[in-house]
């Protein structure tokens, strides 16, 4: 598959929100099924597929090529019917524990790599916590099988800071927006 459609799309709702982010194979599924249409970054002007198509690639712009055309790569899309206002909430999920903890053990600090980490629960299932932002933390294989089935007090254990829901606004921190037009529609407050 070509390199260029598995660049990130950004997709805004019908009010100019950011929701979230494709590619830009899925993105330009979505332009050509009448889901969405592209925004220009430069000029805020809206391509359906027809304009889109009729476009000519700048000479330093991605593109993806067929065999009879070249077809600029959209930087950002808002879909048609969707006007559903991101939550300020952030879903929990084993990659955003990672992100949270910084890849750091919470208990020594220490960042061991991937596969030295584990999630570990801070009141222990068996001892009814439940796997919530609140209760879920980074540990090094090394904390975790000493801490083992107890809390951290139990285990004579400090954390490094008590566990909570982070409350990341946008989806992204302005110095690592994947393309540089997007921080027009990417707040950083």
């Amino acid at each position: 598959m070509e390199k260029s459609l598995q660049q990130p799309t950004l997709i805004l709702n019908r009010n100019w929100q950011p929701v979230n982010v494709t590619t830009v194979a899925r993105a330009l599924t979505m332009l050509w099924s009448s889901k969405a249409r592209v925004v220009d970054p430069d000029d805020y002007q809206l391509y359906d597929w027809h304009e889109w198509s009729q476009l000519a690639p700048g000479q330093h712009q991605a593109c993806v090529r067929a065999v009879r055309f070249q077809l600029r790569v959209p930087e950002v899309m808002t879909v048609t019917n969707y006007g559903h206002v991101p939550s300020g909430s952030v879903a929990f999920s084993r990659r955003k524990i990672f992100k949270r903890d910084h890849f750091t053990c919470q208990y020594c600090h220490c960042q061991p790599g991937l596969g030295e980490l584990s999630i570990d629960h801070v009141i222990p299932r068996s001892q009814g916590g439940q796997t919530t932002w609140q209760n879920c933390v980074l540990a090094c294989v090394k904390c975790n099988a000493h801490k083992a089935n107890r809390t951290p007090e139990e285990a004579n254990m400090r954390l490094r800071r008590a566990p909570d829901q982070p409350s990341w606004r946008p989806m992204f921190s302005s110095s690592d927006l994947p393309m540089a037009s997007w921080q027009r529609f990417i707040t950083t407050t």
